[in-house]
């Protein structure tokens, strides 16, 4: 039988169920994660909820940045003569800025892989992407910091971009979707990893929610909603396992390889546009 350890006389089958050495009765002090030694019962366990994990607490550059290119991108559209309120044609930006197989693979404009996930077809359209932005993005940046939530959403959305072209490839693909259904997977996994349940589960019933929306309400782009979901995903695998043991300050090889996944999504988008026919569709993600 044990002893305690502050008075080796007396023995024991009681130990602290912090520090697991063994105490006598007069020693024990009853809490409520059980009975401690003196000096762990005037430790305070850390409460891990979203402010001590970094969730929703700092300034968040590039959201607001990401969401003010949108809007000029869009205001830029109305100019060029596109739909304040419905889908129509999209106007002369949205024709010439729109994911399409074929201007890609045999016209060369390689520049629409990326400036779809800039373009929305509509107030409303723009008006859910944004919302969604906002709420991810102060949820997310603070907690991973600019730089990497900044990696993770291009990610994001040149995975979209690749899942887009997979699935739908002869369609004329716009909106910010992509990005934000990485972001949606990329704020999952961090919650998760930082040992936030609670938000994890609040993220995970959004997922589901948008997954049920996308594969519901025809003229969406399954494909780009579930391409971004995957890359944001990856990516923020990526800034987990960078995270343990070190600050949280990126690293260079944490931002090369997010760079490289970044690529490999582009190369991606550029084979599988390889593929792309002549007709062309509106279709939002």
């Amino acid at each position: 039988m044990a002893s305690c350890y502050r008075h080796p006389g007396r023995e024991t089958n009681v130990a602290c169920s912090n520090c697991g050495r063994p105490i006598c009765p007069d020693c024990m002090v009853s809490t409520p994660v059980g009975m401690r030694c003196p000096e762990c019962a005037q430790q305070r366990t850390q409460v891990r909820d979203v402010t001590t994990s970094g969730f929703g607490r700092g300034s968040e550059p590039a959201t607001y940045a990401l969401i003010g290119l949108n809007v000029l991108a869009f205001l830029a559209g109305l100019l060029g003569g596109g739909g304040a309120a419905t889908l129509g044609s999209g106007g002369a930006l949205i024709q010439d800025g729109g994911l399409s197989a074929l201007p890609v693979a045999e016209g060369g404009e390689l520049y629409r892989i990326v400036t779809a996930g800039f373009l929305h077809a509509g107030a409303f359209h723009l008006l859910l992407n944004m919302f969604a932005l906002y709420f991810l993005g102060t949820l997310l940046e603070p907690a991973i910091g600019t730089a990497r939530f900044v990696a993770v959403y291009f990610v994001s959305l040149l995975a979209g971009s690749l899942g887009a072209l997979l699935l739908s490839p002869n369609d004329l693909t716009v909106g910010a979707s992509g990005a934000v259904f990485g972001l949606m997977a990329a704020a999952f996994v961090m919650a998760r990893r930082r040992g936030i349940e609670d938000l994890a589960s609040q993220i995970g019933l959004f997922v589901v929610i948008n997954l049920v929306f996308t594969f519901s309400v025809p003229g969406i782009s399954i494909g780009g909603h579930l391409g971004g979901l995957v890359g944001g995903g990856i990516a923020a695998l990526v800034v987990a396992w960078f995270e343990r043991g070190h600050a949280r300050r990126p690293f260079p090889l944490e931002i090369g390889v997010l760079a490289a996944l970044a690529i490999a999504a582009f190369l991606g988008c550029l084979a599988a546009a390889e593929a792309g026919a002549p007709d062309i569709a509106p279709l939002l993600i």
